[in-house]
């Protein structure tokens, strides 16, 4: 139930959503249509932006689903079920099955899981793959003498090339920077070698390098703009501007494992007190640190900066923090049930968010819009209410002495938020929040004439285009045949003083429409 609330319900009651999830789902259901796996095309030109995995899955929906939103983005949900199952895989090797419990609800209840899950974007695909790569890496470098050994390094490389088309070389520079760091800190540089197994090497080249050789003999200018471009002018320069302060990964790691954050106060004291000890460089912890933190690391000195980029670093950071929850107790010591006060406490703002939002006087004007739409703050206020009463419940549940069941109670508390929010107040929003409700009133209104667009914002034209499956060409004042244009309120009134017609009403966003003669 955690799973598919987080991961799964509602996916169809809001449009795509910004300019990623238009323009892949875009591409995706272009291979799907032209049948082409080879060469991603966006309205018909290449676009080597991304490595093909996710269009894959994306043309496979298209092909299964009837409706653009799932077939768009249940592949990301069923790569964020793949990361989760790696995660209890992990920590039922080396934490026993109370921690994997807690950490299988943990996971999908996350802000940056179910987020991104839902989304029609490469970054889960990545981050799921890059998690079954580093859980196959646990086994390798943590056990003495790994059981099976040609069998989880097969597993290994083929977790490592399916990263490798998820998003390129980063996979195997985040893989190779985590493992790295956990041999400089413990000092077994000799294990490492072990990631290098010749069944890894041979199934990675067999999974990863057809695809990048096939791509690049049939478009020459391939490995210029994917590596160059896309990869190397992306970390070094801010060509694609999205330039942030160095801490930016901070606070956005802070939410991304919300509601769980206050957990790290407890996983942190943990850490300390595990180096005082005479075995800490055999712990499990060590290496999933250094799994959560070299990606942290790693994109934090990038010079393009965007939240996705932080999601591989929260499976083993979860992990550590279902730890945490779970009491991480000393050898013969008690567990620690009284550890989920802090998941209790962390329920207790979320839920009081929605019934405090609109005397808020931090809200921006758009904020308050979009809360006074009809339907928006009931469902909102039913959210709050029900985590407070989860928050009560939670304390409750100590007497137990079961933390996985706090954890689990949580969670469903958690998922019931997203299915009411997923269900009963994004469709509310839709109009304002995505092109498709703009797009299918432009299409009624348009008559046959041509759709162009005017200055509308680049999300939104990306998101028109998706849903009227055409490019939609600047309109200039040099045309002389009668266009509907889609442009912003603002735009659209200076045009009217030119004898267009009135704007499409009410307004979709920042957007609108008009007849221009």
């Amino acid at each position: 139930m955690v799973v598919f609330h987080c991961f799964f319900t509602g996916l169809g009651r809001v449009g795509l959503l910004g300019p990623d999830e238009p323009r892949y789902g875009s591409i995706a259901r272009e291979m799907a249509r032209t049948g082409d796996w080879v060469t991603p095309r966006l309205n018909g030109s290449p676009w080597f932006e991304k490595p093909p995995l996710y269009y894959w899955a994306g043309a496979i929906g298209f092909r299964v689903f009837s409706t653009p939103e799932d077939a768009a983005r249940v592949p990301s949900g069923i790569f964020a079920l793949c990361a989760v199952a790696g995660v209890v895989l992990v920590a039922l090797r080396f934490y026993g099955r109370g921690v994997a419990v807690a950490a299988a609800f943990m996971l999908p209840a996350t802000i940056a899981m179910t987020g991104f899950a839902r989304a029609a974007a490469t970054d889960m695909p990545f981050a799921a793959c890059l998690t079954l790569t580093m859980a196959g890496a646990a086994f390798l470098l943590l056990e003495t003498q790994p059981a099976k050994a040609r069998w989880v390094a097969g597993a290994f490389g083929a977790g490592l090339g399916l990263a490798m088309l998820a998003k390129g070389p980063a996979a195997i520079l985040l893989t190779g920077g985590s493992a790295a760091l956990w041999a400089v800190t413990t000092g077994n540089f000799r294990r490492v070698w072990r990631l290098f197994h010749p069944v890894a090497v041979l199934v990675f080249a067999a999974v990863a390098l057809p695809w990048y050789v096939v791509c690049a003999a049939r478009n020459p200018q391939f490995l210029r703009i994917f590596l160059l471009e896309h990869n190397v002018e992306r970390f070094l320069t801010n060509r694609y501007q999205h330039q942030q302060p160095v801490w930016f990964f901070l606070p956005v790691i802070l939410l991304a494992v919300f509601p769980w954050t206050l957990l790290l106060i407890p996983a942190i004291r943990d850490g300390w007190q595990a180096l005082h000890t005479a075995e800490w460089r055999k712990s499990p912890g060590v290496f999933l640190t250094a799994w959560a933190v070299f990606p942290f690391a790693f994109f934090s000195a990038s010079q393009s900066k965007l939240p996705g980029y932080i999601l591989p670093a929260v499976p083993p950071l979860i992990l550590l923090l279902a730890r945490a929850v779970n009491g991480a107790p000393q050898a013969g010591g008690p567990a620690r049930p009284w550890r989920a006060l802090w998941v209790s406490l962390t329920l207790v703002p979320l839920g009081l968010a929605p019934l405090a939002l609109r005397s808020s006087p931090n809200l921006s004007r758009s904020a308050r819009v979009l809360l006074g739409l009809p339907g928006v703050m009931d469902p909102l206020r039913l959210v709050g209410i029900a985590l407070l009463a989860c928050a009560l419940i939670v304390a409750g549940s100590l007497w137990l002495r079961r933390p996985a069941v706090s954890a689990g109670i949580a969670a469903l508390g958690f998922s019931f938020a997203v299915g009411i929010a997923a269900n009963h107040v994004l469709p509310h929003l839709d109009a304002a929040i995505s092109p498709r409700q703009l797009a299918l009133a432009a299409q009624r209104e348009a008559g046959g004439a041509p759709i162009v667009v005017y200055e509308l914002p680049r999300a939104w034209q990306y998101g028109a285009e998706f849903y009227l499956e055409e490019p939609l060409p600047e309109w200039n004042a040099g045309n002389h045949v009668p266009v509907f244009a889609l442009s912003t309120p603002a735009r659209c009134t200076e045009l009217a003083k030119s004898g267009a017609g009135p704007a499409l009403h009410p307004f979709f966003g920042p957007a609108t429409g008009c007849r221009v003669p």
